[in-house]
């Protein structure tokens, strides 16, 4: 039977397993303990931020943070259209409205100046808008440098969802380290994982301490147990954490060697007409998590479904690019700024492999497979 090939599957190894035996041999099993401080307080670090809580998913994390920026019900939350569920659904949780902007065509994310129109369009109606929530998307920053400008000239809040991007880099900043506070997400697909969990990012000790409250029920520090506030159990357990730092020290080999299959990928490509890999051009401070490349089906004479197709055979795994919010039948009729650039690249895109832990093997096996497509189609 054929090997599965996955498009980011984990990388963990030996590094990883003694980390969680050690955990569990130190008797630290229940939720908390000392490698959930130390995998904070490195990972702040690595991002050159203050603080850092770690918790259950980058959802959780979403949620808490928007809880303790004041997003509640009636108010508004501005975020990308192109994105995963998790993002829409962590505003839902609060009961505020997700209002969709539309994406710059080259980098598929939040496009700066439809953000302009949608905060003037909703200051111009009255509305109250508790916070901006851009969107890293597939290991590449936002244009922070414009986004926070704007934001900040609107008075509203940013809380930067970069959970994709740990990694990358804009303007000599680190991913993570932006707005009032970041979320980073450590799904069994992203860069590092561990299992499943996320963390918060920020410089606001007030703000990360009150999503750790938030995040352990909301428990007062009594003896007995005392809560004045809705809590939620979203915290990380020491096992998981203890698999992420052990990931957190692999981080720039695991980064290297997603970008080796994007250089496969791009040499690959690079003499067929038709088709650019996607957000390719500056990717130098990416983190390349997920390599997509864009299909022109007027020029190719294929679509980007018949390449999914061909891999299928050989169980290889490929995805379209996220199917933007405003298309999702949970979200219709919300409102947005949509220019159509997000639909585009649903329709022309397609992620491949891309993990770091592929093989040699594997990535031999999906570049033939790759090549005997495209000399099929072009005989």
């Amino acid at each position: 039977m054929t090997e599965r090939i996955y498009m980011s599957s984990p990388d963990v190894g030996q590094l990883e397993e003694d980390a969680v035996v050690a955990a569990m041999r130190s008797g630290w099993i229940a939720p908390l303990g000392p490698d959930v401080d130390g995998f904070e307080r490195e990972l702040a670090a690595r991002v050159g931020v203050a603080r850092g809580v770690a918790l259950s998913t980058g959802t959780a994390a979403l949620h808490l943070g928007l809880l303790t920026l004041g997003v509640a019900p009636g108010s508004v939350v501005v975020t990308s259209t192109m994105t995963f569920a998790a993002t829409t659904n962590a505003i839902t949780y609060t009961g505020a409205e997700p209002f969709f902007v539309d994406a710059d065509p080259a980098t598929g994310n939040m496009d700066p100046e439809l953000l302009r129109e949608a905060l003037t369009q909703l200051r111009a109606v009255g509305e109250t808008v508790s916070a901006v929530v851009p969107v890293d998307l597939l290991g590449k920053a936002v244009d922070y440098t414009s986004i926070l400008a704007i934001a900040e000239e609107f008075g509203v809040p940013v809380l930067a969802d970069a959970a994709e991007s740990l990694g990358a880099t804009h303007a000599g900043r680190a991913a993570g380290s932006f707005g009032r506070a970041s979320i980073v997400s450590f799904n069994g697909n992203k860069i590092m994982t561990t299992s499943g969990g996320g963390m918060l990012l920020t410089d606001d000790e007030a703000l990360a301490d009150q999503v750790r409250y938030l995040a352990t029920q909301a428990r007062q520090p009594v003896v007995h147990y005392e809560h004045t506030d809705i809590g939620y159990n979203y915290r990380m357990s020491n096992l998981l954490a203890a698999l992420g730092r052990a990931q957190l020290s692999r981080l720039d080999d695991m980064i290297a060697a997603r970008r080796r299959m994007r250089e496969l990928y791009t040499q690959l490509f690079a003499t067929v007409d038709g088709v650019d890999v996607f957000g390719a051009e500056g990717d130098e401070n990416d983190n390349v998590w997920l390599t997509s490349i864009l299909v022109d089906e007027a020029v190719t004479g294929w679509a980007p479904s018949e390449l999914a197709a061909y891999l299928a055979v050989d169980d290889i795994e490929s995805r379209p690019l996220w199917k933007p919010m405003h298309l999702q039948p949970v979200f219709a009729g919300s409102r947005g700024v949509i220019s159509g650039a997000s639909e585009r690249l649903f329709e022309r895109g397609l992620t491949l492999p891309s993990g770091s832990a592929l093989t040699d093997g594997q990535r031999d096996r999906v570049t033939s497979r790759i090549r005997g497509f495209l000399d099929e189609r072009a005989a």
